[in-house]
């Protein structure tokens, strides 16, 4: 059943092994190492609590209160009082994956055992997600700053039997799936709240998901683009590995070479190979430059991901027997700016595609008709199919301002600079869900476009990308209601079947991608 087992706090974690354990396709455990370590990580808790040391978090109030002296006796209320006075989110609820994979991350950086959480709390979190009893997390509320504090403290309220939760194909409370499963409240022990609460895993959970989708309509844009460039008979000079050469990012080099395999033994490229046309228009020839500006953009949220679901983002941490430090490790910012340049990244392929599509249009390729359609007049053919990639291209504009060049102080200025990275990672989901609605209109102008190519034929990974098409959405002669074209196009570009396409005929007819990066961008 299981792809194979991650160990929390030991194995490295990654973007796609957190999906994985999220769908329950990865099992997840815990090693008796790691569970050795978090107990004695809980004691030093313990022994801090005994001997009165003054420690923030442990036996002192949060935030602008941390001189306040806490009591041995309260400390364990403490604990309780956090998670429910921090519980302030609102707006739509997450999705139920994003409040998985919150989890996941969790219980991964609490497993490496600098956090003083006890055994029974995290064995607790692994049974929400084992039996699929997810909490329900209000979308907004964070400031990304002493982590995600609201997000996370309704993530865990079900913990001490408060908040809701997703059960069953339900939305009940904590203490209802409590009489249904005999669960008892946990009762927190010192800095277990505070534990659960400091931390990164809200914009860390976006994050994973931006890495996932971005990836996604990468792929879906060079070869939707390169599907382009043949219906509009563009040339194949600008994707000359010796020109990349000179100028070698590695995401430019990476994106020439796929249009160069998927064009290979192409019989439209040869049919215009010694036409008068000096040169293209941008959209077509700076698709390896743009899309592989896009594509650096995405290796860096990859790599700054990685370290962070990797990291410990709780504060204090708990080095030893004699080292715990209050510090910063919860802040947003690391992932805050990188979600932010992801995002411009996936709005300029958005804005790309929108210019293709505009451009296939326009009728100025021989044999292409104006707006994709013989018989316009009585039909405006592909025209309107523009206007909504344009809608959806500056909508992405307007959601490109960096959430995290904007601070508000907070807690009486304890927390007097904040990331914002929340709405960095919410803002970033928006816009990659807005550029899968444009790849997919471009996809249908680019099928359409494709048609009239025949009976040439094009490289034989295009051709089987083109039949799959036309058995979803047929050529258009006639004008209809497009929208149900484009919400298949939608779904094709959700569901991953081309890119899925793609691989099977490659395998079949024994082809390699013609890029040294392959495993870099094509995997997370």
């Amino acid at each position: 059943m299981f792809s194979h087992t991650f160990l929390y706090g030991e194995d490295y974690l990654t973007a796609s092994i957190a999906i994985g354990i999220a769908q329950g396709t990865t099992k997840a455990e815990f090693s008796k190492s790691c569970l050795e370590k978090v107990r004695g990580s809980s004691q030093i808790v313990g022994e801090i609590v005994d001997k009165g040391d003054t420690v923030y978090g442990i036996n002192t109030g949060f935030g602008p209160l941390c001189n306040t002296r806490i009591s041995k006796e309260d400390t364990k209320l403490l604990q309780s009082n956090i998670l429910q006075s921090h519980s302030v989110g609102v707006g739509k609820p997450i999705s139920k994956m994003l409040s998985k994979i919150m989890l996941i991350l969790k219980i991964h950086a609490l497993s490496k055992g600098y956090s003083g959480i006890q055994e029974t709390t995290l064995k607790r979190m692994q049974w929400h997600l084992e039996n699929d009893a997810i909490p329900i997390v209000p979308s907004q509320g964070s400031v990304g700053a002493s982590g995600d504090l609201a997000p996370l403290s309704h993530l865990f309220l079900p913990l001490i039997g408060l908040g809701k939760v997703e059960y069953q194909g339900r939305t009940i409370s904590a203490r209802q799936l409590f009489s249904e499963t005999k669960l008892r409240p946990l009762e927190l022990g010192p800095k277990e709240g505070l534990a659960l609460i400091n931390g990164t895993q809200f914009i860390a959970a976006h994050a994973v998901l931006v890495v996932q989708k971005m990836q996604y309509a990468l792929r879906h844009a060079d070869i939707i683009g390169a599907m382009m460039l043949e219906g509009l008979q563009g040339s194949m000079k600008p994707f000359h590995d010796k020109l990349h050469a000179v100028r070698p990012f590695k995401g430019n080099q990476h994106v020439a070479g796929r249009i160069r395999t998927l064009l290979q033994g192409s019989e439209i490229l040869e049919d215009h190979i010694d036409c008068e046309r000096v040169q293209d228009p941008y959209s077509l020839r700076c698709i390896p430059q743009v899309h592989g500006a896009s594509r650096n953009a995405w290796l860096h949220l990859k790599e700054l991901l990685e370290t962070e679901l990797n990291s410990v983002t709780d504060n204090p941490v708990i080095i030893d027997d004699n080292l715990v430090i209050s510090g910063g490790n919860f802040h947003g910012q690391p992932l805050a700016m990188v979600l932010d340049y992801a995002a411009l990244a996936a709005s300029e392929l958005g804005n790309i595609s929108d210019r293709r599509v505009y451009l296939a249009l326009e009728g100025n390729s021989p044999g292409v008709p104006k707006l994709l359609m013989e018989d316009t007049g009585i039909n405006s053919g592909y025209m309107i199919l523009q206007y909504t990639s344009a809608a959806l291209a500056s909508e992405n504009k307007t959601l490109c301002f960096p959430a995290s060049a904007d601070s508000i102080p907070t807690s009486l200025g304890q927390e007097d600079h904040v990331s914002m990275g929340s709405i960095s990672g919410r803002k970033a989901l928006r816009i990659i869900e807005n550029v899968e609605k444009i790849l997919a209109i471009e996809l249908l102008t680019a099928a359409q476009a494709f048609e009239f190519r025949k009976p040439l034929k094009s490289g034989v990974v295009l051709d089987e990308i083109h039949k799959f098409i036309r058995t979803k959405v047929p050529f258009a002669e006639n004008d209809r209601v497009f929208s149900d074209d484009i919400e298949k196009g939608i779904q094709m570009i959700k569901d991953g079947e081309i890119i899925a396409l793609v691989e099977e005929v490659m395998k079949s007819k024994e082809l390699v991608w013609d890029t040294p990066y392959q495993e870099e961008f094509e995997n997370y």
